[in-house]
């Protein structure tokens, strides 16, 4: 491909993608080929002799689209969102053309410097405390990694490595270094390794604890409670420490969550931080990587309070191989200067608004109708989870049951009254006919069944994509607004299509509910 070739394929890309944004709704949002589907449409083998780009550009409608899931589409409302915009492809456009390793600055000093630069933007414009800048006195900074997995990965190898350094220094106290020699200290440092835990609340996503298998370290997962929103609070964070010390072990790393995967709860950071002054050596990573775009609102601007104390990479000179796991990287900050550029901070303001506007719109549309649905935990950042409502439940008149099991406990949150004892006034006039741990036993089976059959049920339909999730022993459904494309009406269709087929699995329409 020459320069005029290429100069008339990139137009001609470029309109098909164009056309592929602008008509994204009226595609099928989840792809349903089978596994394997692909091998039998092309060639066994690569071409002898090379194609023209209209042949391979044919075949992106024809065999690549059929086995997309269109994460673009306003009716992508499952996990979280992984939007792109037309500034931020024309980034990856202009990245593609300067490749180079950029391992460190002489490699390509517009690649280090813009990404410092654009990440002491991110940092002011979330109201991060002022250590987190490049330039602050204590050397902060940014580093752009491929996904907040390996961001997590790196940092607690980080973590790993400081910590066993201190550990290593008070175990040998004022000994003469010269007399402890090189084997007996890697040996030393190598029984503190398996000693080494690392943290998480049960809500932290699983990058943290497979981090931990990577690292070759313990790890170990802190309960949260509905009473909390499922969230960490300090006071569960210092028990478990506590209970590792008294165990012999070393808690040395925590992931706390700006925004948890299955119901974007913030952990209390500010209670948090106040236990880190108990426990200095535990290095703390925020995990923001949904949720932290909402800190660029005024109005969430005290979720940061505690992060002075949080943990973060630093240095002087900034060759960003010594940043990363891998060696060399990409030029990613073009796709964020472009943005920035493009949008400008008002216009991403705007953007996060809309959308955290629109979740509460949805969360609203559940509570209102009140019959077939539960939303179990608060409604936050444009995320709603909610279960289904037996007819049982509607009858009854009993809000909701949420149990948590923690220490052979059972605790029930209830959203309208409770009695004494935990349980719900409407089964408590019945308690001496019935056993109450199996009634509810029974219902949450019975409702994860009804919640799970209108989940497949839906997707299996594919006018949106949803996706589920167990907290605690209860299945939810979870709906996300916060696609580019996603405007209201587009969510009052989820809305309508959830009910729809909550009424017909309910009603026994889906022959495959098994309730």
């Amino acid at each position: 491909m020459d320069a005029e070739e290429f100069r008339r394929a990139a137009h001609s890309a470029v309109d098909q993608i164009v056309d592929y944004f602008s008509n994204m709704e009226s595609r099928r949002v989840l792809s349903n080929v089978e596994p394997g589907y692909l091998r039998p449409l092309l060639p066994s083998a690569p071409p002898e002799e090379g194609e023209k780009w209209d042949d391979i550009q044919k075949d992106i409608e024809s065999k690549i689209m059929p086995g997309l899931t269109h994460w673009q589409s306003p009716n992508f409302m499952a996990f979280f969102p992984a939007n792109a915009t037309y500034p931020s492809i024309l980034g990856e456009m202009y990245s593609a053309a300067f490749t180079a390793p950029a391992f460190n600055w002489l490699c390509s000093p517009a690649c280090t410097e813009l990404e410092t630069i654009v990440l002491d933007y991110i940092c002011n414009l979330l109201h991060l405390p002022e250590s987190y800048l490049s330039t602050s006195a204590t050397g902060g900074g940014g580093v752009i990694q491929g996904s907040a997995s390996e961001a997590i990965v790196t940092v607690m190898i980080a973590a790993r490595e400081r910590y066993v350094r201190q550990l290593s220094k008070l175990s040998n106290g004022d000994r003469n270094h010269a007399t402890v020699g090189k084997i007996e200290e890697e040996e030393a440092e190598w029984r503190m390794r398996s000693r080494l835990v690392a943290l998480g609340s049960e809500m932290s996503h699983s990058s943290t604890q497979k981090a931990t298998m990577i690292a070759g370290v313990k790890y170990r997962s802190i309960a949260v409670s509905a009473a909390d929103d499922f969230a960490l609070t300090g006071r569960g964070l210092k028990e478990v420490l506590e209970n590792l010390k008294s165990e012999g072990l070393e808690p040395f790393y925590l992931t706390v969550t700006l925004g948890t995967t299955s119901t974007c709860a913030v952990d209390h950071f500010k209670e948090i931080s106040e236990v880190k002054k108990e426990f200095p050596n535990l290095w703390i990573h925020v995990d923001a990587a949904y949720a932290g775009a909402a800190l660029i609102l005024e109005e969430y601007r005290g979720l940061t309070e505690g992060f002075e104390l949080f943990d973060s990479t630093s240095g002087l000179v900034t060759d960003y191989r010594d940043w990363q796991i891998p060696l060399g990287r990409r030029f990613r900050a073009l796709k964020i200067w472009f943005v920035l550029r493009s949008y400008g901070v008002r216009g991403l303001q705007q953007h996060v608004k809309r959308h955290i506007d629109l979740g509460e719109r949805f969360a609203g549309w559940v509570r209102n109708d009140g019959k077939d649905f539960e939303i179990i935990a608060t409604p936050m950042f444009a995320l709603t989870v909610l279960r289904v409502k037996l007819p049982q439940e509607r009858q009854e008149g009993s809000a909701s049951f949420m149990r948590n099991r923690h220490d052979g406990r059972t605790e029930t949150k209830l959203n309208e009254g409770v009695a004494e004892d935990g349980v719900p006034a409407t089964i408590n006039e019945n308690i001496h006919d019935i056993d109450i741990t199996d009634r509810y036993a029974e219902m949450i089976a019975r409702a994860n069944a009804a919640t799970n059959a209108v989940y497949e049920k839906i997707n299996a339909g594919g006018e949106i994509f949803l996706t589920s999730t167990m907290i605690k022993d209860v299945c939810a459904i979870r709906v996300v607004s916060a696609n580019e494309q996603t405007d209201e009406k587009y969510l009052r269709k989820a809305f309508e299509i959830l009910v729809r087929t909550a009424r017909a699995v309910l009603s026994g329409q889906d022959e495959h509910a098994e309730i």
